[in-house]
């Protein structure tokens, strides 16, 4: 999905690719409905993506931070970031008012180039 603004989707270094976050939508910048599940596997595909343009992995995260709008959602979401993130990289998950594009989950991360 193209940015939403006056942002890069990634920034490699050499010691690190910093992920802007991403929202559930598909290639094409359409956002997905339906479970928070299906939301969540949403973003971690375009994460996937982009990490992949920048020669890396969902493997290789090593720092991931979720926002959620509603924290009620956290188990749901919980379910399917382990189906796609195996191992147990840092992160945190915050309650935020709200998300751009009126979404309610996006997620960030850093990962090992």
């Amino acid at each position: 999905m193209p940015p939403v603004g006056p942002y890069s989707q990634a920034i490699k270094t050499p010691h690190a690719i910093y992920c802007s976050g991403q929202l559930p939508a598909d290639a094409e910048g359409n956002l997905v409905e339906g479970s928070m599940g299906e939301k969540t596997a949403a973003v971690l595909k375009a994460l996937s993506a982009v990490l992949a343009e920048g020669g890396s992995s969902l493997d290789k995260i090593v720092k991931a931070q979720i926002f959620l709008t509603d924290m009620a959602d956290f188990a749901e979401m919980n379910v399917e970031y382990e189906k796609w993130i195996k191992h147990k990289a840092a992160r945190s998950c915050v309650a935020v008012k709200q998300l751009p594009r009126g979404v309610n989950i996006e997620i960030e991360c850093v990962a090992l180039p």
